[in-house]
């Protein structure tokens, strides 16, 4: 089971049938952005951001692959679910947080972690999955981005939810005991389940629970460079001196170029 974590520094960081509850009441609509404008923002962000607008991450593990990899370095935009005010609401295009995004957030076991995962369930979602398979809202889930990489069914990895048979953290204890209806686990109000895309090997909702509102950071925006380096060099405080010789010996043949000023998008799911 791999973490999908994205670990902070100064310039790179080494980056769920019964009866169901009461629905929130829907959220507010907000202009969204368009494909013009996300490119407009990247490029505004690219020239004049600073870390309260963005921020550089590096992806130190596999769970979020094949969308993101081992060793993508992205700069994420803080601003896309900023709270929007009464003037500023008309003037930025924030987002309402949407299934299928692909959100930065703070650890909620360890906010001093920040994981990369995609947003699978708002609030008031019922999700469960059968033999590797997601149903949202009673319905079986077309998910194009996601990569299963072992043949085995794990009786709660992939029938969830179920008895646990690894360790999970208090959050899925408080999940599995109170948020499960009709074999459903659903989303409460400003919370969001989160799952990684290499869903085989991924330490997200399943294993920790729901991803409160206030965790959410951002959203990626682009990968602004991306280096085949292990995630042993990656996981590291600072810059190896391994790392750093890897990086001079092997720089042009390492770097993934194709993956150069590649958006970053999420997937609508509905």
């Amino acid at each position: 089971m791999d973490q999908d974590d994205a670990q902070t520094g100064e310039e790179s960081t080494a980056l769920a049938e019964g009866e169901r509850p009461d629905a929130p009441a829907p959220p507010r609509e907000y202009p969204q952005r368009g494909f013009l404008a996300e490119w407009t923002i990247t490029v505004i962000l690219l020239l004049f951001g600073t870390t309260t607008l963005v921020q550089a991450f590096v992806i130190p593990t596999g769970s979020m692959e094949d969308t993101l990899l081992v060793g993508d370095h992205l700069l994420v935009d803080k601003l896309a679910y900023a709270p929007a005010g009464p003037i500023s609401r008309y003037v930025l295009p924030y987002d309402q947080i949407k299934r299928g995004d692909i959100i930065v957030f703070r650890y909620p076991v360890d906010i001093s972690q920040t994981f990369v995962k995609r947003a699978m369930g708002v609030p008031g979602d019922r999700i469960h999955l059968e033999d590797k398979v997601l149903f949202l809202n009673g319905k079986v889930l077309h998910e194009p981005y996601v990569y299963h990489k072992t043949e085995y069914i794990d009786s709660y990895r992939d029938n969830f939810p179920n008895d646990p048979n690894v360790p999970v953290s208090d959050g899925a204890h408080d999940m599995l005991a109170n948020h499960v209806h009709g074999g459903d686990v659903v989303v409460p109000p400003n919370c969001y389940f989160a799952m990684g895309d290499n869903r085989d090997s991924s330490l997200d909702s399943r294993y920790w629970g729901f991803v409160p509102r206030d965790n959410i950071i951002g959203k990626p925006l682009i990968i602004y460079w991306s280096y085949d380096a292990s995630t042993e060099d990656l996981s590291s405080p600072g810059l190896t001196v391994k790392h750093l010789v890897d990086l001079l010996e092997h720089f042009p043949t390492k770097t993934r170029w194709k993956r150069t000023f590649r958006l970053i998008r999420g997937y609508p799911v509905k």
